[in-house]
């Protein structure tokens, strides 16, 4: 059974108490401005004109994300891929969505706004990181505000260590090389040159 209306799903998961919307701010309040200053990733997500959505993963050391004031974020943007889909959304519609996580902390928090790209290069020089300059920084101007309970991370246990697989790593190479048809040198090739990448070009 498909729900398509808003008081078929409210039937099922019912209406949130009065307390909790009143959780939701237009800035960033002083619990949220120290929890940013301890988390170090956080997922980005963005839409373009057409619905299309991206959701990219950015981290570097606690705080790197920074608010000048309340309601502004900045998040420095580091070499990456270069396929830049949500780069290219920030430019379509420049809304965006972020849910910032800390190690060990069951709570997180989010936020939703309207995002532009800069690229001053003394702002960027304030944003250096591994001896270097950031690429691009994203400014957020804050519309929304909250922070999320934690039982999503209690359900997947996602911070005890007990429940944790063994380190795993995916092979871009065998992707890559099934994709444009090349064999298994081609793919150990890549899975080196990305390893190196990430000791060298963080």
């Amino acid at each position: 059974m498909n729900i398509t209306s808003e008081q078929h799903l409210r039937s099922i998961i019912g209406a949130p108490h009065s307390i909790t919307e009143k959780k939701k701010i237009d800035h960033l309040s002083d619990d949220a401005m120290a929890f940013l200053a301890r988390s170090p990733f956080l997922i980005m997500t963005t839409v373009s004109e057409d619905l299309q959505l991206d959701a990219s993963p950015k981290g570097d050391a606690p705080g790197f994300v920074r608010a000048p004031d309340p309601k502004t974020l900045i998040i420095p943007d580091r070499r990456g891929n270069k396929l830049a889909d949500g780069h290219l959304n920030v430019l379509k519609t420049g809304r965006v969505g972020l849910i910032f996580l800390v190690p060990n902390t069951r709570e997180t928090l989010r936020v939703n706004g309207q995002a532009r790209l800069t690229a001053d290069p003394t702002a960027l020089a304030t944003f250096s990181a591994y001896g270097r300059p950031a690429v691009l920084l994203t400014e957020i101007r804050i519309e929304e505000c909250f922070f999320h309970c934690g039982k999503a991370l209690i359900r997947s246990k996602l911070w005890e260590t007990s429940a944790w697989d063994a380190p795993g790593q995916v092979s871009f190479g065998k992707m890559l090389a099934k994709a444009s048809g090349g064999d298994a040198a081609m793919a150990e090739a890549i899975d080196q040159s990305i390893s190196d990448d990430y000791k060298e070009n963080l």
